[in-house]
C-alpha cells in the first residue's frame, strides 16, 4: 500500500472540491484505488461511519473492505508507543496530547511507518505548535512522508472526466 488516508481527505473531498454531486467520479475512482494502491485504517473509517450524511453512507457500504486496514498487529503497536512517547514528551499542552493520542492519528501514522506508505492529510506542519499535535509534526520526527490529497492524486494518476 503507498498512500494512507487521513479522515480529513474524505471530508474534505465530500464537503468541497469532490462533493458526491459535483464529482462522482472521485469515488468511483476512489473505490479502484484502494483495491492496490491506497487505503486507511479501520479507526478513520469507524469515525467516518459516525456521520449521517452521504460521506458516512458510502463508508458504511464499504465497511468490511480490506483497504480499511488493522491497527492490532505488532509493528503498528511498537511504532504507536514510539508515537506515544514521542508526544508526551513534547512541547504540546497535556489536552493536545491526550486529545491527539485519543483519536486515530497516531494510529494512522503507526500504521504508515509499519507499512512504509506515504500519509495523505490536509494537515501542515506547524512546529510552533502547542494546542494541537499536527500530524506532519510527528511524520517529520519519524521520518514518515506525507503529502496533500492533490500530490497524492498527482501520484495515483487521479484524473475525473
Amino acid at each position: 500500500m503507498r498512500f494512507l488516508f487521513d479522515a480529513n481527505v474524505f471530508i474534505e473531498a465530500k464537503n468541497r472540491y469532490y462533493a458526491f454531486d459535483i464529482c462522482p467520479g472521485f469515488w468511483d475512482w476512489m473505490d479502484h484505488v484502494v483495491r492496490v494502491d491506497a487505503g486507511s485504517i479501520d479507526m478513520v473509517r469507524d469515525e467516518l461511519c459516525n456521520g449521517r450524511d452521504e460521506l458516512a453512507a458510502w463508508t458504511r457500504a464499504r465497511r468490511d473492505h480490506p483497504w480499511f486496514l488493522k491497527v492490532d498487529d505488532a509493528h503498528t503497536q511498537a511504532a504507536f508507543a514510539a508515537i506515544a512517547t514521542h508526544v508526551a514528551g513534547g512541547i504540546y499542552t497535556d489536552a493536545a496530547k491526550a486529545n491527539f493520542l485519543g483519536g486515530a492519528d497516531p494510529w494512522l501514522i503507526a500504521k504508515a511507518q509499519a507499512v512504509g506508505a506515504t500519509l495523505v492529510t490536509h494537515e501542515v506542519a506547524a512546529p510552533l505548535a502547542r494546542k494541537r499535535v499536527p500530524i506532519p509534526n510527528v511524520c517529520d520526527h519519524f521520518s514518515i512522508p506525507y503529502m496533500n490529497t492533490f500530490d497524492a492524486l498527482r501520484g495515483l494518476a487521479g484524473i475525473f472526466s
